[in-house]
């Protein structure tokens, strides 16, 4: 093989793989996955042993997730049966228009225990008003800076919410209301980086998004693209910090780039021990 026939076999290699790579890229963005965990939560009593817990966030409904997309999120959390639906923020991308199309889809989410949700930094980027409007039309409950008493066999449990640490005023203490450090208390924060501000051990576990797993993620490199102050720490998965735990869902859908690379939008269903 003469050099210039052997460089133009290196370009269309090249090319073929970089096509391949785009394809699955997009392919990924809309494979999504089970995360299944089984995760301790501080004091849990007896009768919330065993609860499980759907976690679906940012959804991004948008230019780059249509409708159908969120349908079928819905659809498959329900057939996981969870006992508690819980919700982590940025439900749109872009424009306001989209927070009512996608409230009227979540609607469709049903658990025993109830849906409750937070708001992202792109609830108050692109529609809070609309997104609050959404909450309350499809009957889920908006945790911003709130929380509620579950009761189960006797027992509670404290399910807590905060406000989006970028564009909120998130307080641990309008969540837990008259918690003590014997109840068991979960709270959902759009953002990871609210654990680095916690002080509070009450809080036994906090489930987070934001992050997107990076959502542009090459196996033995630093994703490229990680929305948080202390880099890869708050990455995805389980996080131990001195005062409590996080676990961190990679979402669902896209921001910045309509891709997924070594990311998979998944839905995050929790055991609780």
């Amino acid at each position: 093989m003469n050099r210039r026939a052997f460089f133009r076999s290196v370009a269309t290699a090249l090319g073929a793989a970089s096509v391949a790579g785009t394809g699955y890229a997009i392919f990924e963005s809309g494979w999504v996955r089970i995360d299944r965990q089984t995760l301790a939560l501080r004091n849990l009593p007896a009768g919330f042993r065993g609860l499980k817990v759907a976690f679906l966030t940012d959804i991004h409904h948008g230019p780059y997730v249509d409708l159908d997309f969120v349908l079928r999120c819905v659809r498959t959390a329900n057939l996981l049966d969870p006992d508690l639906i819980l919700l982590g923020g940025d439900y749109t991308l872009r424009d306001a228009k989209y927070a009512t199309p996608c409230f009227e889809v979540l609607a469709g989410l049903k658990a025993p225990l109830g849906v409750y949700g937070v708001l992202g930094n792109h609830d108050y980027w692109h529609g809070l008003r609309e997104t609050k409007a959404g909450f309350r039309a499809a009957g889920i409950t908006e945790l911003t800076n709130a929380g509620v008493w579950l009761t189960r066999e006797g027992d509670r449990t404290r399910i807590g919410g905060v406000d989006d640490l970028w564009c909120g005023s998130p307080n641990v203490d309008l969540a837990l209301g008259d918690a003590t450090n014997r109840d068991a208390c979960l709270v959902v924060s759009h953002n990871p980086d609210f654990a680095e501000t916690l002080h509070d051990r009450r809080v036994g576990l906090i489930l987070a998004g934001h992050t997107h797993g990076g959502q542009v993620a090459i196996p033995g490199f630093t994703p490229p693209w990680v929305p948080s102050r202390y880099g890869s720490k708050y990455l995805r998965g389980r996080v131990d910090t001195p005062c409590t735990t996080v676990y961190i869902s990679q979402g669902l859908g896209m921001a910045g780039l309509p891709v997924r690379f070594g990311s998979r939008p998944e839905i995050n269903l929790i055991t609780l021990t």
